[in-house]
């Protein structure tokens, strides 16, 4: 599951890229063809689940009496997924009669090891969509040449193990590199579904698990500063980024008993406001309400103006002053009803954590449920 990286979108048109799951595709399809014809399609031509047909040209060929490989360098377009410039390598050989298709996990590609995935354990990480997409072009191949689907199929990704560094796949228990992904096989540019989708899988395992208290950190300060506070394993850390609403949503119809919702005191400023996405290019501090909400805190109506003229959240909390810590608590606690709005009735007892950049607690509420 690839983290997306928090970067600056660049100017102009955006470049749509593949996913690794349409390069294993294509690359299993050319390996095929080599394997059954003697030769290698390049560049070789798949089919998307909704009808789209690329072509990718071969980077990587080999082949003997017994198997073929062929590989494609992964353009995730202007995407910055860490998997991009990543070479994924299909191997075919051929099965044992009447096993059908196997899929296996070669090197850089990572397995599966707890449950909660909708890949079983112990086997290979290739999602459900790519190992269709696979699986419909060999069994297409077969046909034409009249033998039964009868192939083990092997992705790897060289230097996947590290590259797996930087995803959630360790947190998820899949060890030993990458994920093979991909519902479309087309990377839309900065599109939010990734990491969403990684934050629904992480919640899916955690509930495998049996874990009753998760962690939800929008980043790396905040969670290692409540892990001060609570013995969590990785599987239970969800790195939520800033796509609350997307976690919230998805815990409403697949609940876990306890949640600790821990950031820095500027996005969960957002967060207390309403806003369910705390990216900067997405929500904003609205300083006339932290103006008004500081007045409630005892703030004096002189310095309202200050506060309406400020350029960071954290900005405010240095005009508070003495009531600096009050005004967190307060947005703590409007942070925390934000969050109980979004689960409605759902089973789930919330907690927020409001940090400072060093990682000072600076407010935590109690724990609350919104079905009480």
């Amino acid at each position: 599951m690839s983290k997306v990286a928090r970067e600056k979108k660049p100017e102009g048109q955006l470049r749509r890229g593949w996913t690794t799951g349409a390069c294993a595709t294509a690359g299993t399809k050319a390996a095929l063809t080599a394997l059954l014809e003697g030769s290698f399609p390049d560049p070789v031509s798949i089919t998307l689940p909704k009808g789209e047909t690329p072509a990718f040209a071969l980077t990587h060929e080999k082949i003997d009496d017994v198997f073929a490989e062929a590989g494609i360098v992964k353009d995730a377009g202007d995407d910055p997924d860490v998997t991009h410039g990543a070479t994924i390598i299909a191997k075919i050989s051929r099965g044992k009669a009447g096993n059908g298709i196997r899929f296996h996990a070669g090197s850089g590609v990572g397995s599966v090891t707890k449950t909660g995935l909708p890949i079983a354990v112990g086997e290979a990480a290739i999602n459900p969509v790519p190992r269709q997409m696979m699986t419909q072009e060999v069994e297409a191949l077969c046909s034409q040449h009249k033998i039964p689907a009868d192939f083990n199929i092997t992705i790897s990704v060289p230097g996947g193990e590290k590259l797996a560094e930087n995803t959630w796949n360790p947190r998820l228990g899949i060890v030993g590199g990458i994920s093979i992904l991909g519902t479309t096989g087309i990377v839309h540019p900065f599109s939010c579904s990734a990491w969403i989708h990684s934050i629904h899988r992480g919640i899916d395992v955690s509930r495998a698990a049996g874990e009753t208290h998760v962690l939800a950190a929008t980043g790396s300060t905040s969670e290692t500063a409540a892990c001060a506070f609570y013995n969590f394993p990785d599987h239970a850390m969800l790195d939520m980024g800033d796509f609350v609403g997307g976690l919230l949503k998805y815990l409403r119809n697949h609940p876990i008993d306890r949640i600790t919702l821990a950031g820095g005191f500027g996005k969960f400023s957002k967060l207390a406001q309403g806003a369910l996405d705390l990216h900067s290019g997405r929500s904003q501090v609205n300083f006339d309400w932290m103006a008004d909400e500081a007045i409630k805190c005892g703030l004096n109506q002189s310095l309202r103006s200050s506060i309406q003229n400020a350029n960071t959240a954290l900005e405010v909390l240095e005009i508070m002053d003495e009531r600096k810590n009050k005004f967190s608590q307060h947005i703590a606690n409007k942070a925390q009803a934000t969050a109980l709005e979004v689960l409605r009735d759902a089973t789930v007892e919330v907690e927020v954590m409001v940090f400072a950049r060093d990682g000072t607690l600076l407010a935590r509420t109690g724990w609350l449920s919104a079905n009480v």
